[in-house]
């Protein structure tokens, strides 16, 4: 009878023991796998991107692609996907931007359009992250 008590509080003390570390590498693989979607996520905005621009400039000539995954700006901690694109073409600016209007909602933050000093443009997209109090973002 004492040998099973004995057994049990073992077993117990065991599992209150390893339970913390347990804990912890859940939250380690939480961490890694938010990490894992949120370079996805931006991955697929900068393709989605790409793809936008290539199919609404007919003479674009894309000269820089760009993504961040992370804390883009100082407003705290959080998770950005950010998308930048460099390209020429020979269409003016306001023609770019009403053409790019359906697949984009321009903002002085988040979205924008911008000619270069060497004449090219650069689309600029930053975004939330689907994980946005990641680690990544701290």
């Amino acid at each position: 009878m004492i040998e099973q008590i004995l057994k049990w509080l073992k077993r117990t003390g065991i599992v209150l023991v390893s339970l913390p570390l347990i804990l912890i590498g859940i939250l380690i693989l939480y961490e890694v796998f938010g990490m894992c979607v949120n370079h996805f996520a931006t991955a697929r905005q900068t393709k989605k991107l790409v793809a936008d621009l290539t199919a609404e400039v007919p003479d674009i000539e894309i000269t820089d692609i760009h993504s961040v995954t992370g804390n883009t700006g100082p407003t705290g901690n959080h998770v950005d996907c950010l998308s930048v694109v460099t390209f020429s073409t020979q269409i003016q600016q306001a023609e770019l931007e009403k053409r790019l209007y359906r697949h984009y909602t321009y903002n002085e933050w988040s979205c924008f359009l911008t000619q270069t000093e060497d004449g090219n443009y650069r689309f600029y997209l930053n975004t939330s992250a689907p994980f946005t109090d990641n680690i990544e973002g701290h």
